[in-house]
């Protein structure tokens, strides 16, 4: 997949965008921060904060139309389009870099958060049109990863671009140069045409609320979307306070930032790959509270790993802070957050790519890109007022975030019910049972499924909750007759199938619908479902879902002495 030619000229595209946004905008801090900025009109605390403001707002303004957008066009020619755009902007930004013109180049940092926000909901929307279902973790883990180092060799070079002797030139050589060769890797995407008739209107508001309205009539992507925001928030606030942090609390020169930034976003990669170990190339929810619970529990480690500060001469420089043994818990926490919010971030993103309607995926993303934008502005007003109001320190800055953690966990286990589920079915699936499938005409890769299968015992639902691409809902029959504790039984009703009359004709002492569960209704049945029903059941529900293909299902051990279980898919024959 790496070095296909649907995947890998994107990839190094969209590498080459996160490294060049990252590059200009830390020159343009570094250059306003350490040069003769007399000419400055405004305050350079001012500034600095204008720039980042800049950067983020387009994502609030445009980031609904340019979902629409991606939907309608085809991706690959949009992407040229906005290479070319970046390109423009670049060459512009070459003479107002060597000529110190910094109020223009403030603009220009505007329009490359324009453009970025356009690049972002056909950078994700892409991802499931050019692979497989069994390839969609892993090219998300591979985009992950390139983001994170991307932004951290920005971060990096810029420092060393601004250090150098004739810095301007260098600066302006970079950024035009990185432009060029995104604008070239771009022409060789395949085309990947359009699958949405929605024409794109521009609107500002009302195109935002539109689409946010869109993304919540799915309880499972809005849900997904605000938990990737709650990352962003967690990484946003780690990634500002890093430079305080080491020149405060650990006593060390700007060297040592690097080494946190590198080692956060190693760790983000790292823990992107472990995903897509962990997931056996399939979209695997259940994986993402061990990510947070990672993030939790080293985020709060952290906190009681910071060692005293030493009476010291000068500040630690990068040898110096790695020669001292008392650093390396410190430096292990932080890897291991960057670690568990590869594990977060992964299944959520291919959850959204897998869950959007066809022709809706870039809309979704766009939603995701808006409230990421919220999450990361409310993150630096957060900040500014447990810093600066309450006084407090950045190390306890940073262990009230891992304890926000914790309850983030609790409340998606708590009000997600498919996370919950996903997390039984991926233990009953691959650490207690060892499922394999067999499944000759890739059927449980289809949509619109009718599962007959009987006598369910719990473990046997799990089995089969994880096996399927597409939602899994089954009978509030089926489910009545199981002995569940309150928190199971409420997850697993909320995503049950309530079909007419079947129910009450199958079981006469099934229990009333709790009203606050959300059973489905064929009307309201996501396009993509598979339902599990009863052999009784079946005609009732064929009757109202007249499109949909019936299978058969069977579990049997697996006679290599591993006892392993095989599920056995097949098509439902006549009689």
């Amino acid at each position: 997949m790496l070095l296909s030619r649907r995947f890998l000229p994107y990839f190094v595209t969209q590498c080459l965008g996160a490294l060049n946004d990252n590059v200009f905008k830390n020159v343009l801090l570094l250059l306003v921060a350490y040069s003769q900025v007399d000419e400055l009109p405004i305050d350079v605390n001012l500034f600095v904060n204008l720039a980042a403001g800049l950067f983020i707002l387009p994502f609030l303004l445009f980031s609904a139309h340019a979902g629409q957008v991606a939907d309608y066009v085809d991706k690959s020619a949009l992407i040229r389009r906005l290479k070319l755009l970046e390109l423009v902007i670049m060459s512009f930004a070459v003479f107002a870099i060597v000529s110190h013109s910094y109020m223009v180049m403030l603009l220009l940092l505007f329009l490359m958060g324009v453009q970025s926000a356009y690049f972002g909901p056909v950078k994700y929307s892409l991802l499931p049109r050019v692979l497989d279902n069994s390839e969609l973790v892993s090219g998300n883990a591979w985009v992950e990863m390139g983001t994170f180092l991307a932004i951290l060799a920005g971060t990096i070079s810029a420092g060393l671009i601004v250090a150098s002797d004739n810095a301007t030139y260098w600066a302006a050589a970079s950024v035009f140069i990185l432009a060029l060769i995104g604008a070239l890797t771009s022409w060789f995407i395949p085309s990947i045409p359009a699958h949405s008739l929605q024409k794109p209107h521009f609107s500002i508001v009302r195109a935002t609320f539109a689409n946010i309205k869109k993304a919540r009539r799915t309880p499972g992507i809005w849900v997904a979307i605000l938990a990737i925001s709650w990352f962003w928030f967690v990484g946003a606030t780690y990634l500002t306070q890093f430079p305080n942090f080491a020149r405060i609390t650990l006593a060390a020169d700007p060297t040592v930032v690097s080494l946190l930034l590198l080692l956060f976003s190693v760790g983000i990669a790292a823990g992107s790959f472990v995903c897509e170990r962990l997931s056996c190339h399939q979209v695997e929810l259940g994986i993402m509270p061990l990510g947070l619970a990672l993030l939790a529990g080293f985020g709060i480690d952290l906190y009681f790993a910071i060692p005293a500060k030493p009476e010291l001469a000068a500040l630690y420089n990068l040898q110096s802070f790695i020669a001292e043994a008392d650093h390396y818990r410190l430096m292990l926490d932080l890897f291991m957050i960057g670690g568990g919010g590869g594990l977060f971030i992964v299944p959520l993103y291919t959850y959204i790519q897998a869950r959007a309607k066809d022709g809706e995926c870039a809309q979704a993303i766009a939603s995701n890109n808006i409230i990421n934008a919220l999450f990361m502005v409310t993150s630096a007003v957060f900040a500014m007022v447990i810093l600066n109001v309450f006084q407090w320190q950045i190390e306890q800055l940073f262990l009230l975030l891992a304890v926000g953690n914790v309850l983030v966990l609790c409340w998606l286990l708590l009000g997600w019910p498919e996370l919950l589920l996903s997390m039984s079915s991926y233990y009953y699936r691959r650490f207690k049972h060892k499922v394999s499938l067999d499944d000759p005409n890739a059927l449980h890769k289809q949509a619109k499924l009718i599962v007959v299968t009987d006598n369910l015992s719990w473990s046997d639902m799990m089995l089969l909750y994880g096996s399927f691409t597409h939602p899994v809902h089954f009978t509030e029959g089926m489910i009545q007759r199981l002995s569940l504790n309150r928190f199971y039984r409420r997850a697993v009703l909320c995503i049950s199938y309530l079909a007419s009359s079947v129910d009450d004709a199958t079981d006469n002492n099934a229990t009333t619908k709790d009203a606050s569960t959300e059973s489905y209704e064929a009307a309201e049945l996501d396009i993509d479902s598979v339902i599990c029903v009863s052999a009784v059941q079946l005609k009732q529900v064929q009757a109202e879902l007249k499109d949909y293909t019936c299978v058969t299902t069977k579990l049997s051990v697996k006679a290599d002495g591993a006892k392993r279980l095989v599920l056995e898919i097949r098509p439902l024959t006549a009689g």
